[in-house]
């Protein structure tokens, strides 16, 4: 009786694809650029103070930085004159508080920066998670949860690594090297005109290189979220897989996905090498050049030795910038990746939100339920009808139950009831309300769920029931856990309530999970029940205890109930029949069986081996 037209991907014509990892011919032709990572400065300015103390640290350790070379200079000329020899002691003196100011400045900027880094990063997930939570059923039907999880975590990761570190050094190394060449300009003009002539040898092989690193990068991000993507799904049915003794298979392919994600990150760890071997070749040989230039002037008389040692400081300074400019250049370059990978997250919008103006619901719901001629199809099948023009009409506290064969469509009234999907044509109507004109998360406060495969949380039991309502008391928590059944088990856990039952419920049996559902539909207390096979996993005895538990739910709410248990279907007041997404037959159960229609036939089949 479950009813497999529920988990149908969905993928809507002209609806916003949930991202996929792009080929290589399409990330080829991508323009590489650091654009993506705009994305962060909404989240930097947030924190804009000590954002601006990092700053000042900043310039104040790189005016220290460029302060040594000028030491050096008074030193060499002045320092060692014997008329000056007294003052030695001084240069000394001076050269040592700067460096301790360039050693305060420097922690300062470091701590700044990278708890920036930190919070920027810690804010990112937040709102990429909440994000997520926000959007359509039709977006999950086709995401991979392993990919997700990847994004949420290493690539976040990787931007972490650029903002804590990469900005802070390309920051300073850029005033570095602006305040180096400023000053080589002013110690040699002729000197700095070499220097100026290298700077454009050096800079085009590292935006030519920087191109490579990033294609090579979202390559290598992406490889590796597919083999994230693919562990969570084996780990996630480790008993199944051990079950067919497939170890050896899984492991192999994992192994063949882990591999092909070190292939493409090791291209992009060969484009970096290159980078920087060329960069800081370029660099190391400029002032080479420069120093050769300037000895040459040295001997001449055209510049005194502290001059030349001057210049020479602030050319290394200079070179030094550029060269660890060029790895920054790399990071940065991959943080992009990532920034770019996490902005196609948050650019997917929700297609089930609330209008501008949602027409608002009655605070006590009548829960009154009505189809009118509701076509329905998978958007990833979308002319193949699940619901075809189904109409009824559901009166406050009235219990109905829905059944029918596999893939009728029962589980697909379920979700657009939910709204979790839109019908293509028809309308669906919650106390005379189009779904569509009402706020999602009002519409599903009033309705609460009991799934057929239930969703058990790696938390404790106490914490699954509360789910079904966060501000609920403990003794809510257990009033609703005696009402279900429930309490009974759940005092012979090793910790009671507090006992974690371990992802997905792994330690409770399938009966058990159940309960827990039912005790938090029954703590959220909503006007509108959905019960979608809500005891098919219970004992005949459990069954007993629930059965009396649902009926007492059941009072004075509207309830829908998708069951094949004989119970279930009798305590109901009206049966609606659907077959290939039409309602065939409606009635009682005795007027359905007196029919001899296809209830009939389902009663003898599934009812008496009840």
């Amino acid at each position: 009786m479950n009813d497999m037209s529920g988990s149908v991907p969905a993928q809507a014509a002209g609806q916003v694809a949930p991202p996929a990892p792009p080929d290589a011919a399409a990330v080829a032709r991508r323009k590489p650029k650091l654009k993506p990572l705009r994305l962060l400065v909404p989240y930097v300015m947030r924190y804009r103070g000590r954002a601006a103390a990092a700053l000042v640290a900043l310039l104040t350790a790189s005016i220290a930085t460029l302060v040594v070379p000028v030491a050096v200079r008074r030193m060499i000329d002045f320092g060692f004159n014997e008329e000056r020899i007294g003052l030695i002691d001084q240069y000394f003196g001076v050269m040592l508080l700067v460096v301790a100011i360039l050693a305060i400045a420097s922690a300062s900027r470091y701590y700044l920066v990278t708890s920036i880094g930190e919070r920027v990063v810690a804010d990112l997930r937040s709102a990429v998670f909440a994000h997520l939570a926000t959007l359509s059923a039709s977006f999950f039907d086709t995401a991979k949860t392993g990919e997700l999880t990847s994004r949420l975590t290493a690539d976040t990761t990787q931007i972490k690594s650029a903002v804590g570190s990469s900005v802070s050094v390309a920051l300073r190394n850029l005033v570095l090297f602006i305040g180096s060449a400023t000053m080589m300009v002013i110690t040699s003009p002729k000197l700095s005109g070499f220097v100026l002539g290298a700077i454009p040898v050096i800079v085009l092989p590292l935006v030519a290189f920087g191109r490579s690193v990033r294609r090579r990068s979202r390559t290598a991000q992406d490889t590796l979220a597919d083999a994230s993507a693919y562990a969570s799904e084996l780990i996630g049915a480790i008993r199944t897989l051990q079950a067919f003794t497939n170890e050896p298979a899984a492991a192999a392919r994992f192994s063949g996905a882990v591999e092909r994600a070190y292939a493409a990150a090791l291209q992009s760890i060969k484009a970096r090498a290159v980078l920087t071997a060329v960069i800081i070749f370029l660099a190391s040989a400029s002032v080479v050049t420069i120093l050769w230039v300037g000895a040459q002037d040295v001997i001449a008389g055209h510049i005194s030795p502290g001059t030349l040692g001057q210049f020479v400081l602030f050319a290394v300074f200079a070179a030094s910038g550029m060269g660890q400019l060029s790895e920054v250049w790399g990071e940065l370059s991959q943080a992009a990746g990532s920034a770019e990978r996490l902005a196609e997250l948050l650019a997917v919008a929700p297609e089930m939100r609330a209008p501008a103006q949602p027409v608002p619901l009655a605070q006590r719901p009548r829960a009154e339920v009505a189809f009118d001629n509701v076509r329905f199809a998978y958007p990833a099948r979308p002319d193949a009808d699940v619901l075809d023009g189904v109409s009824f009409h559901i009166k406050p506290g009235e219990k109905v139950a829905i059944v029918g064969p596999s893939g009728a469509g029962k589980s697909t009234i379920f979700h657009l009831i939910l709204r979790f999907y839109d019908p293509k044509s028809g309308a669906v109507t919650f106390d005379g309300v189009r779904l569509p004109d009402a706020d999602p998360a009002e519409l599903r406060r009033h309705i609460a769920l009991v799934p057929q495969d239930s969703a058990i949380f790696a938390m404790s039991v106490r914490d699954n029931i509360r789910f079904g309502r966060i501000d609920a008391t403990d003794a809510e928590i257990e009033r609703a856990a005696e009402d279900a059944a429930a309490a009974s088990f759940i005092r012979l856990l090793p910790q009671g309530y507090d006992t974690p039952v371990g992802e997905r419920g792994v330690t409770l049996s399938g009966g058990q999970r159940q309960r827990i559902a039912i005790a938090r539909a029954i703590l959220k207390g909503a006007p509108l029940l959905l019960l979608d096979e809500a005891t098919s996993s219970l004992d005949a005895e459990s069954e007993q205890l629930v059965q009396a538990a649902l009926a007492r739910l059941m009072q004075d709410r509207t309830t829908l109930v998708i069951a094949h248990r004989l119970a279930t279907v009798l305590s109901c007041d009206r049966i609606l029949v659907l077959d290939q997404g039409r309602i065939v037959e409606q009635g009682s159960h005795d007027s359905l069986v007196k029919l001899g229609g296809l209830y009939a036939r389902l009663a003898t089949l599934q009812f008496n081996a009840a």
